[in-house]
């Protein structure tokens, strides 16, 4: 027996950024959106814990238990007292080290696929709750949807979204640290006051009527500054995105991926096909959004 769960990457919308806690961490007012490029995980009883990977880029994924997915399945047996003897195979599709919450996508998906195979019955909460102490996007991994996250971005409040958007996703040559990024933060915000992260109304307003035209005014992301310290030739695909007719082009959260909103499907293929020849980035997707969390295939 085994079980294979789908679950989608995301796009933050809006990443406001609060100065360094004391623990590290920064508050953060984190608006998610869940875009249909997805991982899926598969999880069947087996000797002992194992982790296999294919899909694009597969080699840079980490195959051992410092993996998110590994670790949930070991978070999940440790709270039930059993032993995470699984193997986890990931078939990717989200881009890896790509600010797309790839990783979190599939810590998210192996806690489902783990609970759903074990019948641990955990519940909702529990679930998300195992997911907070993974990382910071693993519990919207889980939801999808669209979502508003505070604290480290893992306190999450449902949003509603009135329509679908159309994005195109550009993927760099290389990825980005999120940790780099955040050091990278702090840096440049150094001797300046930070503002205390706050969601955007309009941005959230726009969201709820499904109104492109107001989102691409609204959309931000506080990290794209730090991103494009660390890899300046992102700015030479935002640019070619935005010359191509995207509403709005940003980095999407830690980067390197770049993400364009486009006001329809046939506007979002015109944006991928001038990316695609720019040579700007490796590769390029289009796909819409919301789309559902971690789902039980």
């Amino acid at each position: 027996m085994s079980v294979t769960v789908r679950v989608p990457a995301k796009v933050n919308v809006q990443l406001a950024v609060g100065a360094a806690r004391p623990d590290g961490f920064h508050d953060l007012a984190n608006v998610f959106l869940a875009v249909g490029l997805h991982d899926e995980v598969t999880v069947t009883p087996a000797e002992e814990l194992r982790v296999t990977c294919e899909g694009p880029d597969a080699d840079q994924v980490p195959l051992d238990r410092t993996n998110l997915a590994a670790r949930a399945a070991i978070a999940l047996a440790a709270r039930r007292g059993i032993e995470p003897n699984v193997h986890i195979h990931i078939a990717k599709d989200i881009p890896v080290a790509g600010g797309m919450a790839g990783g979190s996508a599939d810590g998210a998906g192996a806690l489902l696929a783990c609970n759903t195979l074990w019948g641990t019955a955990a519940s909702r909460a529990e679930l998300l709750a195992i997911c907070a102490e993974l990382g910071s996007d693993v519990p919207f991994s889980l939801v999808g949807g669209a979502a508003l996250g505070i604290g480290r971005g893992e306190q999450l409040t449902a949003l509603e979204v009135g329509g679908t958007f159309h994005w195109v996703f550009a993927m760099a040559e290389r990825g980005l640290s999120t940790p780099a990024v955040f050091r990278e933060f702090d840096r440049l915000a150094e001797g300046r006051e930070i503002a205390e992260p706050v969601a955007s109304a309009e941005l959230l307003e726009a969201l709820a009527q499904g109104d492109v035209e107001a989102l691409a005014a609204a959309v931000s992301n506080d990290l794209q500054p730090a991103a494009l310290s660390l890899f300046p030739e992102l700015a030479d695909t935002l640019e070619s995105g935005r010359g191509a007719g995207a509403a709005a082009a940003l980095v999407s959260g830690s980067g390197p991926t770049t993400a364009f909103l486009a006001h329809d499907a046939e506007t979002a293929e015109k944006v991928a096909e001038v990316l695609r020849a720019s040579g700007t980035c490796k590769a390029v997707r289009t796909a819409v959004g919301p789309v559902a969390g971690a789902t039980v295939v």
